[in-house]
């Protein structure tokens, strides 16, 4: 059977065992039981604990401390979670955005230990002041102060001992049990959980580079070096490795402390458009965007300038994204739903979906309720989030990359508001998309996009002559075949697999009994009690059998 093939893959039976013994404490039995681990549920079906306050809480509620308990991996995929709404409703989304990534810090020697293994050379030798107490401390590595030789402050972000194999071996657990959910619960591919982990493992790769994450921080550099609003840190590269990663130290205030910018003399008007500024240009300018801008990673300099941190998780749009982007929301100002539903095909996104006509008219619906409102009367965080829970409930899943630009513009307008309850941020963004808009128009443009498709049509015609004797060839002989997929079957075949295996384990023990019955007769052999001793055996194996067949229906519920 394909879960037994699959449970003989598992490179870590341990770890497996205690990511399922945690999911049935907190309730999740019956999910579990549907998954075909029969090895593991035999194994766990004494661990299933009754626990009156656990039952009390919400289902989103019990997973969130599920992935607490089950460490930094799960806790990560929980964060990145919490901000895609177009997968999980807003239920799991605002139990998701309680987690919080602080775990006890790793010692001092550890953390030299790695430096020094990562770099060549003792701490003394790299920094002439190394902070043996880290300032922060996180799942996926801890961040210590220091002082290179010449005198510069900067901080050391190291990473944690042996945590890419432990988050590898999750990621190899979370994709099986990702394609179980598939197989064998009924319409589990509608909530793509295999889509899920795969982005998710992508992302979380993506952060433990650190060497990447320097390499994103000096694209940032780049794209802002001529912007006095905005600081991006110094990369110190002779001393970042993929598992060290060294910048400046910024000593700023943090967007968020409201109080601490006004007694710094501040302008939190000119913070919060400066800030907004720097998220749009990322967007729509440069397409290349800071993914986690919640304001713990945003510091604010003299002169109100910004400095953002923490470049692990980024997100970048190609150019058919961002005029894809700019064509949705000039579809939602001018209220065309047939733009809206053909930028999404252009996306390719809604090859499945069937029922365009109900999806036209809850758009419609949609855009009746903001036709002709004043631009700084719209919360755009509300825009987005009602546009996604049309796109969720007809199971149309937006890229990734898309769902973190609207998350980064949802998080930078809450930033902006909470500096300045005037703050607008949908009319800070019109000219940005005015602009990649009349960029997209630019007949050099259109002219290069028409020298590409001449180019393709050429080499089309230069090769159609070979492809079509090529077909013509495999028809005559044959060998041309038609792959059909099928949906939602498995469950079927999983039913009518097992139900072949019962009944012919029903036929042995009915033959048991039968053949026992013929030895009692037949009075030959050892006796007890004038009992042939062969066929009371017989009869006691055939009990057994029976006994632990009427279990395992019992406990599946089908009789």
């Amino acid at each position: 059977m394909p879960s037994t093939r699959l449970t003989r893959n598992f490179r870590n039976v341990k770890r497996y065992h205690q990511i399922i013994s945690v999911f049935f404490r907190y309730g999740f039995g019956d999910i579990i039981s549907r998954l075909n681990l029969d090895l593991f549920i035999q194994a766990l079906k004494f661990k299933k604990i009754k626990n009156s306050q656990i039952e009390k809480i919400s289902t989103a509620g019990r997973l969130r401390m599920a992935f607490e308990e089950l460490g930094p991996t799960f806790v990560k995929l929980g964060q990145i979670l919490s901000v895609r709404p177009d997968l999980l409703s807003e239920n799991y989304i605002e139990e998701f955005k309680k987690l919080q990534d602080e775990v006890p810090p790793f010692s001092a020697e550890e953390a030299k230990k790695e430096i020094e293994a990562q770099l060549g050379k003792r701490v003394e030798q790299l920094f002439s002041f190394f902070d043996a107490t880290p300032i922060a401390s996180a799942s996926i590595a801890q961040v210590h102060r220091a002082m290179t030789n010449t005198h510069e402050q900067v901080i050391v972000k190291i990473q944690r001992p042996n945590i890419q194999d432990a988050i590898d071996t999750d990621l190899r657990i979370l994709s099986d049990l990702a394609k179980l959910i598939e197989r064998n619960i009924q319409d589990g591919y509608l909530f793509a959980p295999s889509l899920i982990v795969s982005e998710f493992a992508k992302t979380i790769r993506r952060e433990l580079d650190f060497y990447r994450e320097g390499q994103n921080i000096e694209r940032f550099h780049r794209n802002f070096r001529d912007d006095e609003t905005v600081h991006i840190p110094k990369v110190y590269w002779e001393l970042t490795t993929n598992r060290i990663l060294t910048m400046e130290f910024i000593d700023g205030i943090k967007i968020s402390e409201i109080d601490a910018l006004e007694a710094a003399g501040l302008d939190k008007k000119k913070i919060a458009i400066n800030g907004a500024q720097v998220v749009l240009k990322q967007i729509f300018e440069h397409g290349f965007f800071h993914a986690d801008p919640h304001p713990g990673n945003i510091f604010v300099l003299p002169n109100n300038v910004i400095a953002p941190l923490d470049f692990g998780m980024v997100g970048s749009l190609d150019q058919e994204q961002m005029e894809a982007v700019g064509a949705l929301l000039t579809a939602f100002v001018k209220k065309d739903v047939d733009k809206i539903i053909s930028v999404l095909v252009d996306l390719g996104i809604m090859e499945n979906m069937l029922d365009i006509r109900n999806l036209k008219m809850d758009l419609s619906d949609f855009l009746d309720r903001y036709y002709q409102v004043p631009l700084y009367q719209m919360d755009m965080g509300k825009i987005l989030n009602e546009m996604i829970t049309i796109m969720r409930n007809y199971h149309i899943h937006l890229p990734g990359e898309l769902t973190l630009m609207g998350k980064a513009l949802v998080t930078e307008e809450s930033v902006g508001r909470a500096l300045d309850p005037e703050f607008d941020m949908v009319t800070l963004a019109k000219p940005y998309v005015e602009k990649m808009m009349i960029r997209k128009m630019d007949p050099r443009k259109h002219l290069q996009d028409l020298a590409g498709t001449l180019d393709e049509f050429a080499y089309l015609f230069k090769i159609l002559p070979s492809e079509i004797k090529l077909v013509t060839a495999k028809l005559k002989k044959g060998e041309i075949k038609i792959q059909f997929e099928h949906r939602g079957l498995d469950n079927l075949i999983t039913g009518i697999s097992r139900t072949g295996n019962r009944l012919s384990f029903s036929l042995i023990v009915a033959a048991l009994i039968i053949g026992s019955s013929l030895i009692v007769h037949n009075d030959k052999g050892p006796q007890i009690f004038d009992l042939s001793v062969f066929g009371i055996l017989g009869f006691l194996i055939a009990a057994v059998f029976g006994l632990w067949l009427a279990i395992a229906i019992i406990r599946q519920n089908k009789l």
